[in-house]
Protein backbone atom coordinates (compact mmCIF):
# COMPACT_ATOMS: atom_id res chain seq x y z
CA UNK A 1 0.00 0.00 0.00
CA UNK A 2 1.38 3.36 -0.79
CA UNK A 3 1.97 5.68 1.90
CA UNK A 4 0.00 9.01 2.37
CA UNK A 5 1.14 11.91 1.54
CA UNK A 6 1.31 14.36 4.41
CA UNK A 7 -0.41 17.79 3.39
CA UNK A 8 1.62 20.95 4.79
CA UNK A 9 -0.24 24.25 3.72
CA UNK A 10 1.17 27.25 3.95
CA UNK A 11 -0.53 30.57 4.12
CA UNK A 12 0.04 33.89 2.43
CA UNK A 13 -0.03 37.26 3.39
CA UNK A 14 -2.71 39.50 5.54
CA UNK A 15 -3.86 36.13 7.39
CA UNK A 16 -2.19 33.22 9.43
CA UNK A 17 -2.38 29.16 9.50
CA UNK A 18 -6.13 29.74 10.18
CA UNK A 19 -6.54 30.88 7.10
CA UNK A 20 -6.93 26.97 6.50
CA UNK A 21 -9.81 25.89 8.83
CA UNK A 22 -12.30 25.27 6.47
CA UNK A 23 -9.94 23.46 4.26
CA UNK A 24 -8.77 21.35 7.37
CA UNK A 25 -12.10 20.75 8.29
CA UNK A 26 -12.56 19.18 4.53
CA UNK A 27 -9.39 17.00 4.62
CA UNK A 28 -10.78 15.53 7.82
CA UNK A 29 -14.20 15.00 7.02
CA UNK A 30 -12.83 12.89 3.35
CA UNK A 31 -10.24 10.86 5.99
CA UNK A 32 -7.01 12.39 5.30
CA UNK A 33 -5.36 12.84 8.87
CA UNK A 34 -2.15 13.69 7.47
CA UNK A 35 -2.08 17.79 7.54
CA UNK A 36 0.17 20.18 8.83
CA UNK A 37 -0.10 24.09 8.82
CA UNK A 38 2.86 26.25 8.81
CA UNK A 39 2.51 29.55 10.86
CA UNK A 40 4.75 31.74 8.74
CA UNK A 41 6.62 35.27 10.23
CA UNK A 42 6.18 36.94 7.19
CA UNK A 43 9.27 38.89 7.67
CA UNK A 44 11.35 37.73 4.61
CA UNK A 45 10.80 35.21 2.14
CA UNK A 46 14.48 33.23 3.00
CA UNK A 47 12.73 32.99 6.67
CA UNK A 48 9.22 32.04 5.53
CA UNK A 49 11.15 29.22 3.50
CA UNK A 50 13.62 28.09 5.91
CA UNK A 51 10.58 27.99 8.48
CA UNK A 52 8.54 26.08 5.72
CA UNK A 53 11.65 23.48 5.44
CA UNK A 54 11.93 22.93 8.99
CA UNK A 55 8.35 21.26 9.31
CA UNK A 56 8.71 19.67 5.67
CA UNK A 57 11.62 17.95 7.37
CA UNK A 58 9.97 16.56 10.50
CA UNK A 59 7.65 14.71 8.21
CA UNK A 60 8.82 10.99 7.51
CA UNK A 61 8.03 10.13 4.05
CA UNK A 62 6.38 12.45 0.64
CA UNK A 63 5.30 15.61 1.37
CA UNK A 64 2.48 17.78 -0.90
CA UNK A 65 2.89 21.88 -0.69
CA UNK A 66 -0.27 23.57 -0.84
CA UNK A 67 0.51 27.29 -1.09
CA UNK A 68 -1.81 30.48 -0.90
CA UNK A 69 -1.71 33.69 -2.51
CA UNK A 70 2.38 34.54 -0.83
CA UNK A 71 2.43 31.41 0.48
CA UNK A 72 3.01 30.22 -3.64
CA UNK A 73 6.39 31.89 -3.18
CA UNK A 74 7.35 30.37 -0.21
CA UNK A 75 6.74 26.71 -1.61
CA UNK A 76 8.67 27.18 -5.08
CA UNK A 77 11.62 27.76 -2.34
CA UNK A 78 10.83 25.38 0.07
CA UNK A 79 9.33 22.91 -2.05
CA UNK A 80 13.13 21.94 -3.52
CA UNK A 81 13.48 19.58 0.08
CA UNK A 82 14.18 16.40 -1.24
CA UNK A 83 11.25 14.68 0.51
CA UNK A 84 8.96 17.47 -1.18
CA UNK A 85 6.48 15.43 -3.81
CA UNK A 86 4.43 17.89 -5.16
CA UNK A 87 2.94 21.62 -5.35
CA UNK A 88 -0.66 23.22 -5.53
CA UNK A 89 -1.01 26.60 -6.12
CA UNK A 90 -4.36 28.61 -4.49
CA UNK A 91 -4.50 31.17 -6.13
CA UNK A 92 -1.15 32.15 -5.61
CA UNK A 93 2.17 33.57 -6.90
CA UNK A 94 4.11 31.29 -8.54
CA UNK A 95 7.41 32.96 -9.71
CA UNK A 96 10.41 31.87 -12.05
CA UNK A 97 14.02 32.47 -11.28
CA UNK A 98 14.37 36.13 -10.79
CA UNK A 99 10.68 37.05 -10.22
CA UNK A 100 9.37 38.18 -6.63
CA UNK A 101 5.57 38.76 -5.42
CA UNK A 102 5.94 42.38 -6.21
CA UNK A 103 7.48 42.24 -9.77
CA UNK A 104 4.85 40.29 -10.72
CA UNK A 105 1.95 42.18 -9.14
CA UNK A 106 3.19 45.21 -10.86
CA UNK A 107 2.44 43.49 -14.49
CA UNK A 108 -1.16 43.65 -13.91
CA UNK A 109 -2.31 45.69 -10.78
CA UNK A 110 -5.21 43.98 -8.95
CA UNK A 111 -7.92 46.00 -7.77
CA UNK A 112 -6.60 45.50 -3.99
CA UNK A 113 -4.02 46.98 -4.20
CA UNK A 114 -5.32 50.51 -3.72
CA UNK A 115 -6.67 49.42 -0.14
CA UNK A 116 -3.32 48.83 0.99
CA UNK A 117 -0.86 50.78 3.22
CA UNK A 118 2.15 50.84 5.04
CA UNK A 119 2.91 51.19 8.77
CA UNK A 120 6.15 53.40 10.82
CA UNK A 121 7.61 49.71 11.12
CA UNK A 122 7.65 49.00 7.63
CA UNK A 123 5.06 46.09 7.41
CA UNK A 124 2.17 46.17 4.98
CA UNK A 125 -1.82 46.04 5.92
CA UNK A 126 -4.96 45.76 3.88
CA UNK A 127 -7.28 48.79 5.17
CA UNK A 128 -9.46 46.72 7.75
CA UNK A 129 -12.61 48.75 6.42
CA UNK A 130 -11.52 47.88 2.78
CA UNK A 131 -10.49 44.33 3.83
CA UNK A 132 -13.93 42.23 3.16
CA UNK A 133 -13.99 44.26 -0.53
CA UNK A 134 -10.65 43.56 -1.48
CA UNK A 135 -9.67 40.13 -0.34
CA UNK A 136 -12.48 38.07 0.66
CA UNK A 137 -15.65 39.81 -1.07
CA UNK A 138 -17.55 36.28 -1.33
CA UNK A 139 -17.46 35.56 2.18
CA UNK A 140 -20.07 37.42 5.01
CA UNK A 141 -19.11 41.28 5.70
CA UNK A 142 -19.08 40.87 9.11
CA UNK A 143 -16.43 37.69 8.81
CA UNK A 144 -14.52 40.24 6.66
CA UNK A 145 -14.67 42.94 8.92
CA UNK A 146 -13.27 40.36 11.61
CA UNK A 147 -10.52 38.90 9.44
CA UNK A 148 -9.24 42.41 8.69
CA UNK A 149 -8.76 43.41 12.23
CA UNK A 150 -7.05 40.03 12.69
CA UNK A 151 -4.91 40.08 9.83
CA UNK A 152 -1.25 38.81 9.88
CA UNK A 153 0.92 41.89 8.06
CA UNK A 154 4.35 41.22 5.67
CA UNK A 155 7.19 43.49 6.31
CA UNK A 156 6.80 45.39 3.10
CA UNK A 157 10.90 44.09 1.61
CA UNK A 158 9.10 40.48 0.89
CA UNK A 159 7.05 41.71 -1.81
CA UNK A 160 10.80 42.51 -3.40
CA UNK A 161 12.78 39.11 -2.74
CA UNK A 162 12.99 36.84 -5.13
CA UNK A 163 12.93 33.38 -6.11
CA UNK A 164 16.28 31.92 -7.45
CA UNK A 165 15.12 27.88 -8.34
CA UNK A 166 11.87 27.50 -8.20
CA UNK A 167 10.49 24.43 -7.19
CA UNK A 168 7.82 23.86 -9.53
CA UNK A 169 10.52 23.20 -12.55
CA UNK A 170 11.30 20.37 -10.88
CA UNK A 171 8.02 18.53 -8.90
CA UNK A 172 4.61 18.47 -10.07
CA UNK A 173 2.31 21.13 -9.79
CA UNK A 174 -1.59 21.99 -9.66
CA UNK A 175 -3.23 25.36 -9.63
CA UNK A 176 -6.34 26.93 -8.57
CA UNK A 177 -7.05 30.19 -10.47
CA UNK A 178 -9.73 32.22 -8.45
CA UNK A 179 -11.23 34.54 -11.59
CA UNK A 180 -12.79 36.95 -9.13
CA UNK A 181 -9.86 37.73 -7.26
CA UNK A 182 -8.78 41.44 -6.61
CA UNK A 183 -5.56 40.97 -4.90
CA UNK A 184 -3.75 38.78 -7.60
CA UNK A 185 -4.79 39.54 -11.24
CA UNK A 186 -6.67 36.67 -12.47
CA UNK A 187 -4.56 37.42 -15.67
CA UNK A 188 -1.59 36.60 -13.75
CA UNK A 189 -2.72 34.04 -12.52
CA UNK A 190 -3.80 32.48 -16.10
CA UNK A 191 -0.29 33.34 -16.88
CA UNK A 192 1.36 31.31 -14.06
CA UNK A 193 -0.46 27.99 -14.08
CA UNK A 194 0.33 27.98 -17.87
CA UNK A 195 4.11 27.77 -17.27
CA UNK A 196 3.92 25.41 -14.53
CA UNK A 197 2.25 22.62 -16.82
CA UNK A 198 0.41 22.01 -14.15
CA UNK A 199 -1.28 18.07 -14.01
CA UNK A 200 -4.26 19.97 -13.28
CA UNK A 201 -5.99 23.54 -13.59
CA UNK A 202 -9.16 24.23 -11.91
CA UNK A 203 -10.75 27.87 -12.09
CA UNK A 204 -13.56 29.51 -9.44
CA UNK A 205 -15.71 31.99 -9.44
CA UNK A 206 -14.05 32.95 -6.08
CA UNK A 207 -12.09 35.89 -4.34
CA UNK A 208 -8.54 35.80 -3.22
CA UNK A 209 -9.56 33.81 0.01
CA UNK A 210 -10.97 30.77 -1.85
CA UNK A 211 -9.58 28.43 0.84
CA UNK A 212 -11.95 29.57 2.72
CA UNK A 213 -15.29 30.57 0.17
CA UNK A 214 -14.65 27.22 -1.48
CA UNK A 215 -13.12 24.76 0.58
CA UNK A 216 -14.88 21.66 -1.12
CA UNK A 217 -13.43 22.38 -4.71
CA UNK A 218 -10.21 23.46 -3.14
CA UNK A 219 -10.05 20.34 -0.97
CA UNK A 220 -10.87 18.26 -3.91
CA UNK A 221 -8.17 19.10 -6.03
CA UNK A 222 -5.40 19.11 -2.75
CA UNK A 223 -6.49 15.52 -2.50
CA UNK A 224 -6.39 14.68 -6.17
CA UNK A 225 -2.54 16.02 -6.21
CA UNK A 226 -2.68 13.84 -3.04
CA UNK A 227 -3.10 10.90 -4.45
CA UNK A 228 -1.30 11.62 -7.04
CA UNK A 229 2.19 11.84 -4.83
CA UNK A 230 1.40 9.01 -2.62
CA UNK A 231 4.45 6.79 -2.10
CA UNK A 232 6.61 8.92 -4.50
Amino acid sequence: MSQQATIVLVHGFWGGAAHWSRVIAELRRQGHTAIRAVELPLTSLADDAERTRKMVAQVDGPVLLVGHSYGGAVISVAGNAPNVAGLVYIAAFAPDAGESAGSITQEHPPLGAASLEGDSDGYLWVKPAQYHDSFCQDLDAEEGAVLGVVQKAPLASTFGDTVSDPAWRHKPSWYQISSADRMISPVNQERMAARLQARKVITLNASHASLASRPVEVTALILEAAAAVAGA
